[in-house]
């Protein structure tokens, strides 16, 4: 079933051939549109395939199914708006220093976009998810590079979405589909591909950021590798509420047997009465979860390998021992272990590392200068999380400060929340410094789309040639910036 360098190399070929068929608006619009239509009313077959490759469950894969074509829904939305385009029209100014010119820039298409569908989301992050619909939407044919946890519902997805193309007379081409580990490295080098979207492992997704960036011609790619998603917890709050942050962390890290990529891996908590009263409570609802399946053998022997390299170092505790819950399944877990440990490069580095599965490390810290000697040794990360008190939410003691000082870390930052869950909206960012992302872009949210365009602007150009887009009638109503002014 993999593809031979000769299947990549004829798949990308389509897929760029199928490039202008996706140049009018309307009809990627409503090509989005019939795809969600179309993906919903194969719901049951897609979901029972789904499940017997991922053992996910229907109702998880259901929900996240219904995310899928929500965020189809949501980029033809974009798209009919006309907003992403960027208009920005300056007619001659002589007057300004220097002289101005007429200038007309707004935004086109890239190309072909290889996408890298993720293990743990085998709608919304594979081939139908928000790398493919943002591209799509963008104007983009896409190849998807399929995940091997799930090959059968790829090819289904494929399938359906090749079906909606068709209905609007786009070439099935425009979504193109490749198996194998080398057939990936080959789409990356491929010429015709203009960028790339993964979701995956940091030594992965580096191997390929460092392909893309080697080719004669680099071109963007948009990785997102790994994240630890710190949680600090202040002394104020705990003490308020400890019981209920430590019950809120456990259904966090534990959701979707802990196969988030916005799980919190580490938590910052006072040392205390306090911090105990959290510790006993995050015990107690650990301790209540069921085992579960990870998406296949190979994470979870990475996940018991882990779990048992972290437990061996010294002082480190595990007052509920994440390990294996059967043949198949894993059951979860959390380390404790002294900030200070942390707060200098050593052995304890480790704990500064992703663990993939349903296992977090509470760092317990004595003073705030302990706290923030952790936090100034972490990489970026997706998000980063602070629980506040009352008071501290409200602009009293450090709650500005502490903001402040996590925003560096990460591209989404929480108040007395949970990262686990990323809504598809305008504001969203999925994104983060540096391994969390390779670019400062975001894989989920409106803005997602800016990832496959760039800008270009018409100097001097008559009327006649310039693409409606430009025109000063404004044939097609779309929102610009209009000599200074932004008109809608």
């Amino acid at each position: 079933m993999e593809a031979t360098a000769q299947e990549v190399d004829a798949t990308v070929r389509a897929a760029h051939a199928a490039r202008s068929s996706l140049a009018d608006r309307a009809v990627r619009a409503a090509f989005l549109r019939t795809a969600a239509e179309q993906l919903e009313a194969a719901k049951d077959g897609l979901v029972e395939t789904a499940d017997a490759e991922t053992a996910l469950g229907p109702v998880r894969l259901t929900g996240e199914l219904a995310r899928t074509c929500y965020q189809l829904r949501a980029f033809a939305d974009i798209v009919d708006e006309g907003a992403f385009l960027d208009v920005i029209i300056n007619h001659p100014d002589d007057t300004a220093t220097p002289p101005i010119p007429d200038l007309r820039r707004y935004k086109v298409p890239l190309g072909v976009v290889a996408v890298y569908s993720a293990s743990n989301f085998p709608f919304a992050f594979s081939v139908a998810g928000g790398d493919t619909a943002s591209a799509l939407a963008a104007g983009c044919p896409v190849v998807v590079k399929a995940h091997p946890d799930h090959p059968a519902l790829s090819e289904y997805v494929a399938k359906v979405l090749r079906r909606a193309a068709a209905a609007h007379g786009i070439p099935e081409g425009v979504v193109g589909l490749v198996h194998g580990f080398e057939a990936g490295v080959e789409l990356v080098k491929h010429p015709l591909v203009a960028a790339a979207g993964f979701t995956g492992s940091v030594r992965g997704g580096r191997a390929l950021f460092d392909a893309a960036a080697a080719r004669p011609v680099p071109i963007p790619f948009h990785g997102e590798l790994g994240s630890l998603n710190p949680v600090l917890v202040t002394e104020a709050a705990a003490a308020e509420r400890a019981e209920a942050i430590g019950t809120g962390l456990a259904g966090s890290m534990t959701l979707g047997v802990g196969q988030f990529c916005v799980k919190p891996g580490l938590v910052l908590a006072p040392s205390g009465a306090a911090g105990d009263r959290l510790v006993k409570s995050l015990t107690d609802a650990v301790s209540d979860t069921d085992a579960g399946v990870l998406l296949d053998h190979r994470m979870r022997d990475n996940f018991l390998a882990g779990v048992a390299e972290r437990t061996e170092l010294p002082d480190v505790e595990s007052p509920v021992t994440p390990g294996a819950g059967g043949e198949h399944t894993v059951s979860a877990g959390f380390l404790t272990v002294g900030a200070d440990k942390l707060a200098e490069e050593g052995a304890y580095d480790l704990l500064l590392e992703e663990c993939f599965g349903p296992v977090t490390v509470v760092a317990r810290y004595e003073d705030e200068a302990q706290a923030q000697a952790v936090l100034s040794r972490l990489p970026g990360n997706l998000t980063a999380t602070v629980h506040l008190s009352t008071e501290e939410a409200a602009g009293e003691g450090r709650g500005p400060e502490l903001l402040a000082e996590l925003t560096p870390l990460a591209g989404r930052v929480l108040v007395n929340g949970w990262p686990t869950g990323v809504a598809v909206a305008p504001a969203q960012h999925h994104g983060g410094p540096y391994p969390a992302t390779t670019s400062t872009s975001t894989s989920v949210g409106g803005t997602a789309i800016e990832r496959w365009m760039r800008p270009v602007t018409y100097q001097g150009a008559p009327e006649a040639l310039l693409p409606p887009e430009l025109r000063d009638d404004n044939p097609l109503g779309l929102p610009r910036r209009f000599n200074g002014r932004l008109e809608r």
